[in-house]
């Protein structure tokens, strides 16, 4: 747990005073929002200007540190990856605004700790408010950034906003235990304190639900955060801080240091160095998690990661063939096959193979539409870049190369350089970059297996493992594999696992720890054990 202390100068740059009542100096009560200051020049200087329908309101530009928006030195671009046109400048943050994002979290969290549960609690519900009455216009900003359908949007909108309305009421369900003891002068007790400042770094496939599944966490325990978005999406972060402004979360709370790929390594760095960050939260692929990993080994902070995935996806003989096709396509292609519990790989069982295919092809031509995510017929939108692409295509190169067979779809689409066919490939070997690699892309290669062993032996072969999905109607092998298998969370005859009442994690190199559900509070925690003796 952190100790607040009176901080000497850091080296980071100093805040310019904030108007009365939006300042780092302690209130009286935090409980009442600030009056904000009249829109004017200053003001609205860190908007974007609401290209293409996008809200001006949400769509911000600069750094949000301590209450303000903060400036940087430079800015770099975010594109829309279905046009490639410019959606606006933002703020490049570097080291030293990271530092002084945390000096504002740090300063913050000595009076946010205080703050009583019911208050913080309140606080959340109001920040859930506002993003369920802006659910549009935030969905429109991540079909805009991200590329995703915009129905995708809307519902990622909905489940981001789930997670503040879960933790707003788990915030007031912290509870501690008391202990027996053999001396009878003595009682123990266990408290459960926040941790401190919360270092918070997140992917571009989710922009605004991976943020609020930690954030939420952290703020409901009593921590204060850090931000530090994917630099393909930050305008989702900002737009989350303006609302946060709006429901009153007090200054420093709630921080967001924007960066391009050129800082990120930089300012990752920073944030996971700093002796006043005590928790890190990652989201992202498993090499640069190692890479975190160290950085904050060398001071002991406590980490939670979320790392790469390579669901296996198993129809066994006795599956429904019908509800394992809906099933995978609904695993499959959720953002273009950008999600890290995609399914990767598609185990069938020699028996339904050949009908599992072309089911599973029909489905593919007749339902999957590419297009940019703001057409409403589109279920298939761009790829976050052209690096992306270029994965996908060096999968289904080597495996053609190696013997598979295209189903349907293999190459880029003619809508530009960013979007790929969705693609089933067939007589699939393990030898093959699709079968031990994680794509993250529109990829569905199919592995033909005979035994129940055989499968689950392939599946649990993967250094990872943070999902697994399988069809079977037998109870007795329903048990078996979802035992076996080894995989943070299971799919049994359903395609799509992902809800806040429900822990999120992985097991082996998927990462550290679980967030959402009832457990995902206890990763911004600490256990304190009070022993009171003479009584």
């Amino acid at each position: 747990m952190a100790t607040c202390l009176r901080l000497p100068t850091c080296g980071a740059p100093r805040l310019p005073p904030a108007s009365p009542g939006r300042g780092l100096c302690p209130r009286a009560d935090w409980s009442v929002p600030a009056a904000r200051p009249a829109p004017g020049r200053a003001w609205l200087r860190g908007y974007a200007g609401g290209p293409g329908g996008l809200s001006a309101a949400l769509l911000r530009t600069d750094g949000f540190v301590g209450g303000r928006w903060l400036p940087a030195s430079a800015t770099f671009p975010v594109h829309d990856p279905a046009s490639g046109a410019n959606l606006g400048m933002v703020a490049d943050c570097g080291v030293s605004e990271a530092r002084a994002a945390v000096r504002a979290a740090y300063e913050a969290f000595c009076r946010w700790k205080g703050v009583s549960a019911k208050e913080r609690s309140s606080l959340l519900r109001k920040w859930y408010d506002l993003m369920i009455r802006n659910k549009d216009d935030l969905a429109k900003i991540i079909t805009a950034e991200n590329g995703k359908p915009l129905k995708e949007a809307q519902g990622e909108i909905l489940y981001s906003a789930f997670f503040l309305e879960w933790f707003s009421e788990e915030a007031r369900r912290i509870y501690g235990d008391i202990i027996s003891v053999p001396a009878k002068d003595k009682r123990a007790l266990v408290l459960k304190q926040p941790v401190g400042v919360a270092a918070i770094i997140t992917p571009w496939n989710f922009p605004s639900a991976m943020i609020t599944r930690k954030v939420g966490a952290a703020l409901a325990a009593g921590c204060t955060v850090v931000v530090k978005p994917a630099e393909d999406t930050p305008f989702s972060a900002l737009a989350l801080a303006e609302l946060a402004n709006q429901a009153g979360i007090p200054p420093g709370v709630y921080n967001v240091v924007p960066c391009s790929r050129k800082k990120a390594k930089e300012v990752g760095e920073a944030l996971c160095t700093d002796p006043l960050v005590s928790k890190v939260s990652f989201t992202g692929s498993t090499a640069t998690g190692k890479i975190l990993l160290h950085h904050a080994a060398d001071s002991v902070k406590r980490v939670s990661m979320e790392l790469g995935g390579h669901a296996a996806f198993i129809v066994f003989d006795s599956a429904n063939v019908d509800h394992a096709v809906a099933g995978a396509m609904a695993s499959k292609f959720r953002n273009s096959g950008q999600t890290c519990v995609c399914s990767n790989r598609f185990l069938v069982q020699r028996g339904i193979h050949d009908s599992f295919v072309k089911k599973f092809a029909e489905a593919m031509k007749a339902h999957l539409h590419v297009g940019n995510g703001f057409e409403e017929r589109t279920t298939q939108g761009p790829l976050i870049n052209e690096k992306a692409v270029e994965k996908v295509e060096k999968h289904v190169s080597d495996a053609v190369s190696k013997g598979a067979t295209i189903v349907t779809g293999g190459k880029r689409h003619q809508l530009g350089k960013n979007f790929f066919e969705p693609t089933l490939l067939s007589n699939v070997t393990r030898d093959m970059l699709c079968s031990h690699e994680e794509t993250f892309g529109p990829l569905a290669p199919v592995i033909k297996f005979d035994t129940e062993e055989e499968a689950v032996a392939i599946a649990n072969a993967a250094d990872v493992g943070l999902a697994g999905y399988f069809y079977s109607q037998d109870p007795a092998q329903i048990w078996r594999v979802a035992e076996q298998l080894e995989v943070g969370m299971v799919g049994v005859n359903e395609g799509l696992i992902s809800t806040v009442e429900c822990p999120f994690g992985g097991v082996k190199q998927s990462g550290l720890g679980r967030e959402g559900s009832k457990y995902g509070i206890d990763e911004y925690l600490e256990l304190k054990y009070v022993c009171l003796g003479g009584l």
